[in-house]
């Protein structure tokens, strides 16, 4: 019962979506430079043991503070569903934080070959505010999930920290360039987009304790902030495209296209738990779009 529990709690549907960042970052690295497999393996096993880390650790959170009630309108998982107690939350949490621990070690050693000069150190000290910011989303005195900056954190860390973070350390330090930032800042949009859907649905329990950009800008505003960061997120990849050398093959992603499409008219014409659909269908639209812009990218070498 607690080993189901704990995987409900893992929300296993939302690593597609950590995973897409970082596939980018990889596959574009691997269109520029020889990429190291293990390196890669490491870096997406890293990238997911983090997300279920801020998983495990948002849910703890929300309970904790009186957020996650019986009418809330998302899905029910471990904790608030009966099947783990606090106590069994913060053992799994401290698994999760060794693990990122230890794969995040792997990870910079296997890519720099030490962990004692300045770019592993550097890293290793960003892999350490993955972990405090994965955490203190929903934990601790003064969380900034509860404060309309949840959104900030999921730029950064979703779209910029994944993008360039995962090129960075499979190109060891060389090869970042300028216009990476822009489909780091698409797949960031994409994120927030996740998010902001999350709350949308959440607005009516999330209200009693929280303050989101969403309840910020209510219900009609924020579905019309969902349909600019969609549409920041396909300017951004569209701009990268067009600075790189021309080929049809780097426009691959655009047939995903309708699933954005279905995913905005879903968000204009539903309410409440009946938006959860529309959670699972932006993230497997963002990691089609993102491993579909990568290998657009691998294939014209070819």
């Amino acid at each position: 019962m607690k080993f189901k529990a704990a995987i409900q709690s893992m929300r296993l549907r939302t690593l597609p979506l950590s995973c897409a960042g970082v596939l980018l970052g990889i596959l574009l690295a691997v269109a520029d430079w020889k990429v190291d497999l293990w390196t890669a393996f490491l870096i997406v096993l890293t990238t997911v043991c983090l997300q279920i880390l801020s998983n495990l650790s948002n849910e703890l959170g929300d309970v904790l503070r009186g957020t996650d009630t019986a009418e809330r309108q998302g899905p029910q998982y471990g904790l608030n569903g009966g099947g783990m107690d606090i106590s069994d939350m913060k053992t799994l949490i401290g698994v999760f934080v060794g693990l990122c621990v230890v794969f995040g070690t792997a990870m910079t050693w296997r890519a720099f070959g030490t962990l004692w000069e300045l770019t592993p150190i550097m890293v290793l000290l960003l892999g350490a505010a993955a972990i405090a910011g994965a955490m203190k989303y929903t934990l601790g005195p003064n969380p900034y999930g509860y404060r309309a900056k949840g959104d900030i954190y999921v730029f950064l860390f979703f779209g910029l920290v994944a993008v360039l973070g995962a090129y960075f350390v499979c190109t060891k330090g060389l090869g970042l360039h300028w216009k990476l930032l822009l489909p780091a800042a698409g797949v960031g949009c994409f994120s927030v987009g996740v998010l902001n859907v999350n709350n949308i649905r959440d607005m009516k329990t999330d209200a009693v304790n929280r303050v989101t950009v969403a309840i910020k800008l209510g219900a009609h505003k924020a579905r019309i902030y969902q349909t600019v960061l969609i549409g920041l997120g396909w300017a951004c990849m569209a701009a990268y495209c067009l600075l790189c050398w021309p080929s049809w093959w780097h426009w691959m992603w655009v047939v995903t296209l309708p699933l954005y499409v279905l995913h905005l008219r879903g968000i204009w014409t539903r309410e409440d738990r009946a938006l959860d659909p529309m959670l699972p269908l932006l993230v497997m639209s963002t990691f089609a779009l993102s491993l579909l812009f990568g290998l657009g990218f691998c294939v014209y070498l070819f």
